[in-house]
């Protein structure tokens, strides 16, 4: 039998059939390198976390360096759809909390250390999806991380405020800041409504469970 192959249905057929197998192919690679794509999926995961909690993995596999820190599953702790990593660091107990927001040309994110007492910041890593390289992108830099090293996530009374990103010479009222990157206004900005969001929002719970320990201690 022989096609007219400048008919309509023979377009319609051979597209139908290249889109077919198209499909087929792709669905079959995905599924393949679906395992790889999750383990490297993982990997950068426990690299930004080791990188919150500053510790240098460098000619070590980070994944072994990873588990000594953060051994077992037991020690995620979960607050509705938020995480938190408990990690054992030279025999202290650091908290690491997940971060996620809005930069200037897409999503930022990162996770912050907490040292036991949930209100110093021991560390924090920061990525981004697209900012401007040498300007937004600079929150990923370690000389913007160490400035949030040492700072305080609560008010004198105790009050969980965040810590503000502000541009050098403006004064955040009772909170601890730090300088906003030059250039980088609107991803600065996106850096400070982030921290807030999520720790006086999101993680609200976590912050104060010491809190509410405390009380049924004494009941």
């Amino acid at each position: 039998m022989k096609f007219n192959t400048n008919s309509n249905v023979y377009t319609i057929v051979y597209s139908t059939i290249v889109v077919v197998i198209v499909a087929i192919v792709l669905a079959f690679a995905n599924q393949t390198l679906k395992p790889l794509q999750d383990k490297n999926e993982l990997l950068d995961k426990q690299k930004q976390i080791l990188g919150a909690l500053k510790v240098d993995y460098k000619g070590q596999d980070p994944a072994l360096v990873y588990a000594s820190i953060i051994p077992a599953a037991e020690d995620t702790l979960h607050f509705g759809e938020k995480e938190v990593y408990v990690a054992h660091l030279d025999g202290q107990i650091k908290y690491v909390l997940p971060l996620t927001g809005k930069g200037l040309w897409g999503g930022i994110g990162g996770y912050l250390a907490l040292d036991e007492d949930k209100n110093t910041i021991y560390g924090v890593n920061f990525n981004h999806e697209g900012e401007t390289p040498g300007l937004g992108a600079k929150i990923v830099d370690i000389e913007f991380r160490e400035l949030f090293e040492g700072k305080h996530i609560r008010n004198a009374e105790g009050e969980v405020v965040s810590v503000a990103v502000l541009k050098s010479g403006k004064h955040a009222e009772g909170q601890e800041q730090v300088d906003a990157i030059s250039g980088a206004t609107i991803t600065s900005s996106g850096v400070s409504t982030m921290l807030h969001e999520e720790l006086v929002n999101n993680y609200v719970e976590f912050l104060k469970i010491e809190e509410v320990q405390d009380v049924e201690s004494e009941d």
